[in-house]
């Protein structure tokens, strides 16, 4: 027997944007394995000689759609890529595409965006914020629409440090159709060179441009059945449809991964840093549900009331079930001897320097000097060095997220709770998103498990396994014995220096 969200979701057609990427083929995976959907058709773009066709058929061989290939092997069947790119104009949909899309489609689902916190304006403006409009005005000629989402992040308003769940269009130095307008009439590189006056107290274009988004939204919505949801940091699944599932090296998974290479030795977030990260699955799971809220809600008002603003659904830890960094890093290294990499360069270890002024010095000594001293051995042997680079960018993605590492974000996330107790119990079960109840511990065991399958391509095999514990052994005892060395020279050192003193003292 259906539930109340699967009957929403049955003989429904649906387009999507970023289906591609992470958010997107865990809301894909779950719409396809859990509902009747009819069609799904997702924007793609080629991509590194992949055209649109092949990026959706590797799907059926990625280990993140098992559990769809054996239950429903045919599901593959119903998603249909769109060719398109959200970088170019109308979103490079051709006509005949477009007209399939506004006679079929009932349920948008945007969440393409660029991710880079150090995307030059000119792109960034584009993708998350030109494209978000270009989408909504392609809505308006859905002529069956009856939900559309628009993904956007609980950072984009992060000058404030307590977040509700509403606009913020006062903080925008210019609106969304000013800025666009703009865009227009100048170069990219000109806009470029704007970008510090224009982004005005946002840290970077990926923040400002989704808070540009957003105000497209706000200021375009009238009529529409259409709601924001902002999901926090996204990491790997939590259980569904497979625990651990990540295919991305972004935030605290690439923190994660290069403390478990023994890359990664030292970071810098503020003291009782909260971090805010949340599973995919319950973001594909909020996605789902609050497009059939969305709907309903959209229904019983026969003329949509302009002063009503489409509602926004955040997603984020709660203070009452809270996760701190320090704890985070603690409880990933507790599982080194369970998760251990076999590609480890050093023994995993990582201090926080919670002061960013001493902050690179300290990364001079325990990246920059010991990566030259890698990188000398591999040409020795014969091999490119890559090291000294590889904390180059290192050291510049951690320069990105100073800003998020050194302050404490609050996220109300009283509408996603709503919502929640809406939902049938069959429902709660099927699409949780409960945050409250998120057993932290047991997530980032499966988190790190996960890295090591699905990035590091470790076998989870119990030959593996051994095979790192053994290389952990090793490393351990180079690690403390390296120390040990340290220890003894620089007590010589000492010695030798207090020797000195009172040598000159006494004379």
């Amino acid at each position: 027997m259906e539930t109340e969200i699967q009957g929403f979701y049955r003989n429904k057609t649906v387009f999507i944007t970023g289906g591609t990427g992470f958010l997107g083929k865990v809301v894909i995976e779950k719409l396809l394995r859990t509902t009747e959907v009819k069609k799904i058709y997702s924007l793609t773009r080629e991509k590194r000689g992949k055209d649109i066709k092949e990026r959706v058929e590797i799907w059926r061989n990625d280990p993140f759609f098992k559990t769809l290939r054996e239950t429903k092997p045919s599901a593959f069947d119903r998603v249909l890529p769109v060719a398109g790119n959200c970088l170019a104009p109308d979103l490079g949909l051709s006509e005949v595409d477009r007209r399939v899309l506004t006679s079929e489609v009932q349920i948008v689902i945007h969440g393409a965006a660029t991710v880079r916190f150090n995307e030059p304006l000119h792109v960034a403006l584009a993708i998350n914020t030109r494209a978000s409009r270009l989408m909504v005005q392609l809505a308006r000629d859905m002529r069956h629409l009856v939900a559309y989402l628009h993904v956007s992040t609980t950072f984009s308003n992060c000058f404030i440090f307590r977040v509700k769940e509403i606009f913020y269009p006062e903080h925008l130095s210019c609106g969304s159709e000013k800025v666009l307008a703009l865009s227009q009439l100048v170069s990219p590189q000109v806009l470029d060179d704007m970008e510090s006056a224009l982004r005005g107290s946002f840290p970077n274009t990926y923040t400002y441009t989704k808070a540009l988004a957003e105000d497209v939204v706000l200021k375009e919505c009238e009529g529409l059945p259409i709601s924001i949801f902002r999901p926090a940091i996204i990491t790997a699944t939590w259980k569904d449809p497979v625990a651990g599932f990540i295919d991305n090296l972004y935030g605290p998974t690439a923190m994660g991964y290069g403390t478990g290479r023994g890359i990664l030795r030292l970071t810098s977030y503020k003291r009782n840093h909260r971090s805010n990260i949340v599973p995919a699955d319950l973001c594909g799971n909020l996605v789902l549900a609050s497009l059939w809220h969305t709907a309903n809600e959209h229904s019983k008002v026969p003329r949509r009331d302009p002063s009503i603003q489409p509602t926004i659904y955040a997603l984020a830890p709660t203070e009452t079930n809270d996760l701190f960094s320090q704890d985070l890093v603690k409880m990933a290294l507790e599982s080194r001897k369970t998760s251990a990499l076999t590609k480890m360069i050093w023994y995993p270890f990582c201090y926080n320097v919670s002061s960013p002024r001493l902050f690179p010095i300290l990364a001079f000594f325990y990246h920059t000097l010991p990566g030259y001293f890698f990188d000398l051995a591999l040409q020795l042997s014969g091999r490119k060095p890559r090291l000294v680079k590889i904390y180059r960018k290192l050291h510049s993605g951690l320069a990105l997220m100073k800003y998020f590492l050194q302050n404490n974000f609050y996220f109300d996330i009283k509408n996603s709770d709503r919502l929640f107790t809406l939902m049938s119990q069959e429902d709660r079960c099927l699409y949780d998103f409960d945050m409250e109840n998120v057993d932290w511990r047991d997530y980032l065991n499966k988190s790190i498990r996960g890295i090591r399958f699905y990035l590091a391509k470790d076998d989870p095999t119990e030959e593996s396994i051994q095979r790192a514990q053994r290389l952990l052994k090793k490393l351990k005892f180079v690690h403390y014995s390296f120390v040990t060395l340290l220890c003894c020279i620089s007590g010589l050192l000492l010695w030798f220096l207090i020797k000195f003193l009172c040598n000159l003292i006494s004379c």
